[in-house]
């Protein structure tokens, strides 16, 4: 069954934090999100909308603020020929199913509906949708579409399952896995898993999944950063446990502090530049002695738009993985806007990290 999210409400166009909170609420429950809707407080076609969307066979999450989920709520109504009745301090269709404080379901016919209401600077309410069976995640590493395709399709037909594969990053696939009526996950999943032991990771959080592989086997990471700012950084801390493997990182922005921090050669600087394995090498070896960790990435770039140059243009990136007895050096050639370079380089040196200790992570 898809999944379709509808946000009702002008704050949640203009309040990006809240909604990215939001994507993160839903995305713990839900997988795979089809399709966003935005509505604005004043839209007149909203009916419109929930009418035509309760026709499919859906699973849609209304997120509105306070003063819509009334005007939400007879809509509903008008649209189930049903009556509001007053529950939780909330006034909900009499037919919902399951109801908590600021959430509640409503079935009708091949749909249902999973109303929450939110405000900004409050937790989310729950969400109430039965999501647990019925899709996954599979990250794929070192494999072209091609032939992971053909090597997926006839376990997908015995497993009775759908997949669609998107590129995260050169060498990196992410797998979305959906059930049909008869579907068997798990035997697809474990199929995957002994066709590509040492090339695929079952999970819907793979940082969650690297610290977790980390904080068993007592191993600690760390990064040394420069066009990527902290982005590694902030992937990991998002993220609880973090602690149990992270304990810090350095952002060597200018060529003094990858020196003075890192230990970074200055003839090396001098002779091959900041943005070089030579560097980054240097800086992933620095990022090991200071932290004492057990493995350390390391980035230097140019994301742009400017400082590019004939022989290192705009999306020249230098990745060290490094581990206490291995290190691997790899050059990029991205392309994008500056954030979006920041972003690939980042994952890369994520897809680097695994690939480094395959025994360990896979």
């Amino acid at each position: 069954m898809k999944t379709h999210l509808l946000f009702v409400g002008n704050k949640f166009m203009h309040n990006e934090p809240l909604k990215q909170y939001v994507l993160r609420h839903v995305g713990k429950a839900v997988e795979r999100i089809e399709q966003i809707h935005f509505v604005q407080d004043s839209d007149n076609t909203l009916f419109l909308t929930l009418e035509m969307l309760f026709k499919e066979e859906i699973r849609l999450i209304i997120v509105a603020t306070r003063q819509s989920s009334a005007i939400i709520g007879k809509l509903l109504c008008t649209i189930t020929m049903d009556n509001q009745v007053l529950k939780e301090q909330m006034l909900i269709p009499s037919r919902a199913t399951l109801f908590e404080q600021g959430s509640y379901l409503l079935e009708h016919d091949k749909a249902q509906a999973n109303v929450l209401i939110a405000h900004e600077n409050e937790s989310l309410p729950p969400l109430l949708f039965e999501t647990a069976e019925r899709s996954g995640i599979l990250h794929v590493f070192g494999e072209s579409s091609a032939s992971l395709r053909s090597l997926l399709d006839p376990i997908a037909q015995s497993s009775d399952i759908r997949f669609d594969l998107t590129t995260v990053v050169d060498g990196w696939i992410t797998v979305y896995i959906q059930s049909r009526r008869y579907g068997n996950i798990a035997q697809f999943l474990s199929s995957a898993k002994q066709l590509m032991p040492h090339k695929v990771i079952a999970t819907s959080n793979l940082i969650g999944y690297i610290i977790e592989r980390l904080s068993k086997q007592g191993k600690k990471l760390t990064f040394a950063e420069s066009c990527t700012g902290g982005l590694l950084a902030y992937h990991f801390t998002a993220h609880g446990g973090a602690s149990a493997v992270f304990e810090g990182a350095l952002v060597t922005y200018s060529n003094a502090l990858k020196s003075n921090w890192l230990a970074v050669d200055e003839t090396a600087l001098e002779m091959h530049g900041a943005v070089s394995a030579e560097v980054v090498r240097e800086m992933s070896e620095g990022a090991l002695s200071v932290t004492y960790a057990d493995f350390a990435l390391a980035v230097s770039g140019v994301a742009g738009p400017d400082g590019g140059s004939a022989l290192k243009p705009v999306g020249t990136v230098f990745i060290c993985a490094r581990s206490k007895t291995h290190h691997h050096v790899e050059q990029l050639h991205l392309s994008g806007d500056r954030n979006y370079i920041q972003e690939q380089s980042a994952l890369y040196a994520i897809k680097m990290l695994l690939q480094l200790d395959k025994e360990l992570f896979f």
